[in-house]
This record gives C-alpha cells, sequence and structure tokens, in this order.
C-alpha cells in the first residue's frame, strides 16, 4: 500500500486538494438559498434554480469529457471552477448568478470524471477505500464550508472570492504534474462498455437525493423552525457525519460488497427520515449525513464493476447521478416554502423506495 501511495502521490494530494474545494463550494450553495431568494425576490423554489445550474453545469463537465477524457489538461478542471467561483462572487444579477454556477458546476463536473477512476484504477484492489479516501476530503471541505460562510458574516461573495482564488492556484499545481485525465502514470487499456440501466437507474436516485439534502436541508430546516445560523451549524455537523462515514469506508469498503452499502444508505434514509418527522428535524437531518455519504461511492463501484473499465464509462455513470441531481431539487424545493416536515417525509418515502428496490435487486450486484 505504502509503495502504491509512493507511486501515485501527485495524483493522490492532487485529488484531495480538488475534492476539498468542491466540497466547500456545494456546501455553501445550501445556507446562500434563503438570502438569494431574499435579494432577487424570488420564491425558495425559484432559487433552487441555482442548485439545478450547477448540476446542469456539471452534466456538461461530464459530457466533455466523455468525448475528451484522454485529451482534457490536467489543471483545466480547476481552472473553470476557478473562473465560475470568481463569477459567483463578481455576478450583479440573478442571470449572471445562474450563468457562474453553470460554469463552477462544468469544473466541479469534469474534476469529478478525472480523479474518480484515476483513483479507483491506480489503487488495485484498495481503490474502493481510496475512492473513498478522496471523497472523505470532500466532506472536510463542506464541514468546512458553512462554517466559513457563518464567520465571515454570511457574506457569499467572501467566501466564492477566496474558493476562486485557491482554485486557481490549485490547478496550476495540478497542470505541472499531472497528465491530461489526471493521470501519473499509464492508464490501463480499455475493457468493456455495458450500459446497465438499472444500476444507473438507483445512482440517479441515490446522487438526486444526496443532492437534496446537501441543497435543501438548511431551507428544510428553517421551515421546520430552526433558525438561519442553527441551520447553517447543522449543515455543518452533517457533513461531520457524511465524513465520518466516508474516513470508515477507507478501511471496510473492501470487505463489503458495495451494492451491500447502498442498501444501507437507503434504509438508514427512510430510518433517519422518520426520525425527523416524529422526532426532532435537526437531530437525524445531522444523521441523515451518513446515508448521503455513502450513495455515491456504493453506487460508483458497483455501476463500474457491472459497467466495465472502457474510459467513457465515468462519465456515464457520474452522467446518471446528474440527471437526478438536477432534476430532484427542483422537484423537492417547494417543499421548503411552506411550514412543516413535508421534506422529511418525502426523503422517508424515498428511503423506502430505494430500500425494497435495493433488496430486490441483491441477486442481480452480488460484486
Amino acid at each position: 500500500m505504502i509503495s502504491q501511495i509512493r507511486a501515485h502521490l501527485a495524483l493522490l494530494v492532487a485529488g484531495m486538494v480538488a475534492f476539498v474545494l468542491m466540497g466547500v463550494g456545494s456546501a455553501v450553495y445550501g445556507p446562500v438559498l434563503p438570502g438569494m431568494a431574499e435579494r432577487y425576490t424570488l420564491t425558495l423554489g425559484e432559487a433552487g434554480w441555482l442548485i439545478s445550474a450547477h448540476w446542469i453545469g456539471n452534466a456538461v463537465g461530464i459530457a466533455t469529457m466523455y468525448f475528451l477524457a484522454e485529451k482534457v489538461p490536467s489543471g483545466l478542471a480547476l481552472a473553470i471552477m476557478a473562473a465560475g467561483a470568481a463569477a459567483l462572487a463578481l455576478a450583479p444579477g440573478w442571470a449572471p448568478t445562474l450563468a457562474a454556477a453553470f460554469v463552477f458546476g462544468a469544473g466541479y463536473g469534469m474534476v469529478t470524471a478525472v480523479f474518480n477512476p484515476a483513483m479507483l484504477t491506480a489503487f488495485g484492489a484498495r481503490g474502493t477505500g481510496m475512492l473513498s479516501l478522496l471523497n472523505a476530503m470532500y466532506g472536510i471541505g463542506a464541514i468546512a464550508g458553512p462554517l466559513i460562510y457563518v464567520q465571515l458574516g454570511q457574506n457569499a461573495g467572501t467566501v466564492f472570492g477566496g474558493l476562486a482564488v485557491i482554485c486557481a492556484a490549485a490547478s496550476v499545481g495540478t497542470a505541472l504534474t499531472l497528465k491530461p485525465g489526471g493521470k501519473s502514470t499509464q492508464s490501463a487499456p480499455r475493457i468493456g462498455f455495458r450500459v446497465d440501466p438499472v444500476i444507473l437507474g438507483f445512482g440517479a436516485l441515490g446522487v438526486g437525493l444526496e443532492a437534496c439534502l446537501v441543497g435543501l436541508g438548511p431551507a428544510a430546516l428553517m421551515a421546520a423552525g430552526v433558525t438561519d445560523v442553527r441551520a447553517a451549524e447543522l449543515l455543518s455537523v452533517f457533513f461531520a457525519a457524511f465524513l465520518g462515514a466516508r474516513i470508515l469506508l477507507i478501511f471496510t469498503a473492501h470487505l463489503i460488497p458495495s451494492f451491500w452499502i447502498y442498501l444501507f444508505a437507503a434504509a438508514s434514509a427512510l430510518i433517519f427520515g422518520l426520525g425527523a418527522v416524529f422526532l426532532s428535524p435537526g437531530l437525524f437531518f445531522v444523521a441523515m449525513g451518513i446515508s448521503a455519504s455513502l450513495y455515491f461511492p456504493a453506487f460508483y463501484v458497483t455501476a463500474t464493476r457491472a459497467m466495465g473499465s472502457d474510459p467513457r464509462v465515468p462519465s456515464v455513470i457520474i452522467g446518471a447521478g446528474l440527471v437526478g441531481g438536477i432534476s430532484m431539487p427542483l422537484m423537492l424545493a417547494p417543499l421548503t416554502q411552506t411550514e412543516g416536515l413535508a421534506f422529511f417525509y418525502t426523503v422517508a418515502v424515498l428511503g423506502l423506495i430505494l430500500t425494497l428496490g435495493s433488496l430486490i435487486s441483491l441477486p442481480r450486484y452480488r460484486v
């Protein structure tokens, strides 16, 4: 393991830095949403387009990588993130803000498509655990994001401006150390390209639910009577739970079939959703960080094994998640506009659907 880390140190460091920055950026969207709605005289449902613009940008970034994965300079994705973050800091109106979120999302999607498959391939049998380590860095950034936002006086411009500077610096360092496609060594040969609609459907729903919890969770808490500052603090604790689960996966993922991890994520979302409705929205929203953290790595590894290692496969897998990430926040955002617990009821129902579907599909994905 030590020899693998030494051999792929540049890839590991670049990926960890990139995912910390992604975590900060994505976690700030939730706390800024109510302020955006007030600033531009929008409903929370309309302001939810900010999150969807980000995910639509993701889709464009992923589509770009589908065709150009082995040709895109490694620093370009972070440079695009830097441009989007700078535009978010300076945008003078709602339309420019949406455009900036789109650009930031495009870079975000390209980073995901570069580093996830590169880590999974480079570390062989330990690839699942190292993929979890990489994504745990996202959790660290996501924990820091809302806290930084609060400490800076809830000034989104300052947060995104700082993020732009760091992304720009990271893009230079990445461009100097990695080859196109995120590779520090020769890539593996293309092996197979089999589309599996069932696992892609699980990915769309799982990643979509994660996007809703991250982006709409604070607004849902406020609809349930929690103050805006407290909601931002709870989001940080949510990401602490998110990070803890990802760290646990580093040491256990190679021992558990990946689709069993997805089943656990679905069942826990059902339990925690019911807990938020009937016991404590804040406490069980935090617990949902565990569920949210497991969907993507479990889905990604299961789908990779089911669909093959052709360089186009990661873009298709991540693209399926983006379908949910784009559409589900739009569908669930209206649930945060009125007082009550409708959002958490919906999380519980989705958890039930995914749990039943996962149980039915277990024989198909015994890997």
